[in-house]
């Protein structure tokens, strides 16, 4: 049996640290191995075969959020679900 891990990170940062951020995910995946640390906290995780994506945004006047979220099983396989969506500057 596997031992439940969580590793939690929050903070404010400028935009290109926010960029770095993005593009040091970008390369993990590509990879197939992210490894995440702050305050002694470790994770390692390794992504692989289908991932669920999705994509929350709420704007209330001048506050924005934009939530991405990714997951997918460790060893296991899962139909490819259809549906795609736009992202563009």
């Amino acid at each position: 049996m596997s031992q439940d891990e969580k590793f939690e990170f929050e903070s404010v940062q400028d935009c290109r640290t926010i960029q770095k951020y993005l593009q040091a995910l970008q390369d993990g995946f590509d990879q197939g191995r992210l490894v995440l640390s702050a305050d002694g906290a470790e994770i390692v995780l390794h992504p692989a075969g289908y991932v669920k994506f999705e994509v929350t945004v709420k704007k209330k006047g001048q506050e924005n959020k934009l939530a991405i979220k990714v997951g997918w099983k460790d060893r296991g396989d899962q139909a490819a679900e259809s549906g795609t969506i736009s992202i563009s500057s």
